[in-house]
Formats: C-alpha cells, sequence, structure tokens
C-alpha cells in the first residue's frame, strides 16, 4: 500500500493569490496517489474566504487559516500538525511542480530507510535572467546552486520549496523554529537548516537530494535587481549568525561552500575567462566578490547586533515556555 503524502502549502497575501493558485493546482494534478493539500492561510481572512471558494469541498483538501499573522515557520508547522499523511512535503506558494514532483520524493521512500528527502529547485524566470546572476549564488533567491550536490547524495537540508519529511520525524524534533523565515516584514532566512540539524542530531540521517524531484520557482523583477541581490546577501550573512547562535554545530557549513567557492568556482571562471573572455563572464565574477562581501558585512553586523535584537529576546521567551 502507498504512503499518503501530504503537501502544505502556505499563503498569506493577496496580491500573490493568482502564482499562489497556480502552485495549489500543481498539487493537486500530482500523478501520485493517495494524495492530501494542506493549505495555511497566515492569517488574512479575504485571503482564506477566496482559497475555501476555490479550493474548499474535497476530502483531501485541508484548510487552515491562523488567527493572526504568524509566519511562514509556524504555518508550515501547523499545517505538517493538520496532515494526516505518512510524509509531508513542502512547496512555496510561488512554485510550480512538475507532475511527478511526489511520486518521485515517495519513490525514494519506499525504496530506502530515508526519513527526508528533498529535490531540485530550477529557477523560473518571469521576467529577463540579468545577465550578471553568477549560478553559485542562485540560493540567494531559493533555488539550487551550482554546486548543490549529486542524484540521491545524502544533503544537510535541500531548499523550502522542495523538501519532505516522514511526519512523525519532523512533528518529533519540533518542527521549524518560528525564530526563523519570512513573518512580515521580517526574514531570517535559511529556515530549513535547524529542523534538519536536529534531525540529524536525533535520526543521524540527512536529506536525500533526488533532482528528478523538480519544482519551478518563479523568480519576479525585483529578485534580479542588482541592488536587493545585494541586500539580500547582506541578510542572508545576518542570518547566517542567528544560525550560528540557535545551532552552533551548523557553524562549518558555509565555510564550507565558501571554501569551494574561492578554490574551486572563481579558478575555474578565471580560466573559463582566459580561454573566452565575455562581458556576461566578467560581471558574474564580479558580482561572485560583490556578494561575498556582502554576506560577510552582515556576518559581521550579526556579531554587534545580535545580543539586542528582537529574535534574541523571541528566542529567550521560547525558552522560558
Amino acid at each position: 500500500m502507498s504512503e499518503t503524502v501530504s503537501v502544505v502549502v502556505c499563503t498569506y497575501a493577496m496580491e500573490r493569490y493568482e502564482v499562489f493558485s497556480e502552485c495549489v493546482d500543481s498539487v493537486l494534478a500530482q500523478t501520485y496517489e493517495p494524495l492530501e493539500a494542506v493549505i495555511i492561510v497566515d492569517g488574512n481572512d479575504a485571503v482564506f474566504k477566496r482559497v475555501q471558494e476555490d479550493f474548499g469541498g474535497p476530502d483531501n483538501v485541508v484548510l487552515h487559516n491562523n488567527n493572526e499573522n504568524r509566519g511562514i515557520s509556524y504555518s508550515r508547522t501547523k499545517g505538517a500538525k493538520l496532515a494526516s499523511g505518512d510524509v509531508v512535503a513542502f512547496i512555496d506558494d510561488d512554485a510550480v511542480a512538475e507532475a511527478d514532483w511526489v511520486a518521485e520524493l515517495a519513490q525514494v521512500y519506499a525504496e530506502t530507510d530515508a526519513i527526508a528527502v528533498g529535490g531540485h529547485v530550477a529557477p523560473d524566470w518571469v521576467t529577463e535572467k540579468p545577465d550578471f546572476f553568477p549560478a553559485e549564488f542562485y540560493w540567494l533567491v531559493g533555488c539550487d546552486e551550482r554546486g548543490m550536490g549529486e542524484h540521491m547524495e545524502e544533503l544537510r537540508n535541500t531548499y523550502g520549496s522542495n523538501i519532505s519529511f516522514r511526519r512523525d520525524v519532523f512533528l518529533n524534533v519540533g518542527g521549524y523554529d518560528e525564530n526563523t523565515g519570512r513573518k512580515g516584514d521580517r526574514h531570517i532566512q535559511a529556515h530549513e537548516a535547524p529542523v534538519c540539524i536536529r534531525m540529524a542530531n536525533e535520526y543521524g540521517k540527512g536529506v536525500i537530494y533526488n533532482t528528478d524531484a523538480v519544482v519551478h520557482h518563479k523568480l519576479f523583477d525585483y529578485r534580479g535587481e542588482f541592488r536587493w541581490l545585494v541586500f539580500r546577501s547582506f541578510w542572508q550573512g545576518y542570518s547566517k549568525r542567528i544560525m550560528d547562535i540557535l545551532l552552533p554545530e551548523a557553524a562549518g557549513d558555509k565555510n564550507d561552500y565558501l571554501k569551494q567557492l574561492m578554490l574551486g568556482f572563481v579558478p575555474s571562471r578565471l580560466k573559463a575567462l582566459v580561454r573566452s573572455p565575455s562581458l556576461p563572464q566578467i560581471k558574474q565574477l564580479v558580482t561572485i566578490f560583490i556578494f561575498t562581501a556582502a554576506v560577510g558585512l552582515g556576518y559581521l553586523y550579526g556579531l554587534i547586533d545580535v545580543k539586542g535584537s528582537q529574535l534574541t529576546a523571541d528566542r529567550e521567551a521560547v525558552t522560558a515556555d
């Protein structure tokens, strides 16, 4: 008998409703059965009313509206609690899954002793892809970067738009940390890392990376703006500092990637540039150094700021509870 897979989709804003609907349609069109869709609206009554009108009714669709804006991490964990599936999968509301996405995830669970499986997040440029944007930094926009990993390799984590867990394992380690992820205008990135590190500590296993399980993450105009990407890099660095505080055992992961970037990817780009120089290649090489510097500055800012930050206060409150 096939295991039930519950797919959790969280949304919160009416201006995202069209792309969110496309996401849900792609989930409901999956070739895999039995499948359940769990839709969480993060404290927006108008959006929830429309969700009820458009998607309410089928037995395999669960709808919930938070009583207030609680953030993506709370919403995803809530979705897992409401789900009935053996496996719970997550996809962003601005992504579209290929028809066999869930089937590919489920196959790994069926054939191995995996407790978490992720897949490939492909960039779907709604606007023209900027020629300065290097593939090494696709992680800035939630897509798989160059060097992400090999097919069926065990990674610490994949990205939030394409990750799944055995539901009991996910809930047993506490789900997502509410101090991370998007909440209103605040966005502490890399919120998959804490839950996956706790999972690895508890069960000794990571996330199997099945590159045949594909979702396409829409990248709108602002995600291709150089200034936005520099600020994004800065806050990724800041988020990395937060991760080091919440989970000190994660401290070396970005250092490993930095080593791969500077000792592997940059030299290969320089060789390619010497062989066949082009303006886009020059732009991308310069951008790598700018984004890397911005990440470093964000981390340094975190060293100074974090003790007085609201996140620290939130964390202390959660610990006290």
